[in-house]
């Protein structure tokens, strides 16, 4: 059974940080790709940022230069370091494996909530 469990999250104001972290089960980590994706009010899930099982990563223009993600495959862990925060960045933000077709419709979790006050 795939569970992947985000924490992290929390009210931040403008400009600060938040590191966001994913454990995950289940699931050969080393393997697979993994994205994190957030959810605004509103809108649509997005795809934020995404690792491949050999470290390569790609970002949202919304977010590059801002947020880094990475990967502890001896802790099953996926990260999401994230600065310079505006609150446009303000949403649910989940974490998920990658595949060529997308997210895995059944992976999803709670989420962590980020709050970004002006």
């Amino acid at each position: 059974q795939v569970q992947l469990v985000e924490s992290g999250g929390g009210l931040v104001q403008a400009g600060g940080s938040l590191r966001l972290s994913c454990a995950a089960s289940g699931i050969i980590f080393r393997l697979v790709a993994m994205g994190w994706y957030r959810q605004a009010p509103g809108k649509q899930r997005e795809l934020v940022a995404t690792i491949t099982s050999g470290g390569s990563t790609t970002y949202a223009d919304s977010v590059k230069g801002r947020f880094t993600i990475s990967r502890d495959n001896a802790k099953n862990t996926v990260y999401l370091q994230m600065n310079s925060l505006n609150p446009e960045d303000t949403a649910v933000y989940y974490c998920n494996v990658k595949t060529v077709y997308g997210a895995d419709p059944r992976y999803w979790g709670q989420g962590t909530q980020v709050t970004v006050s002006s």
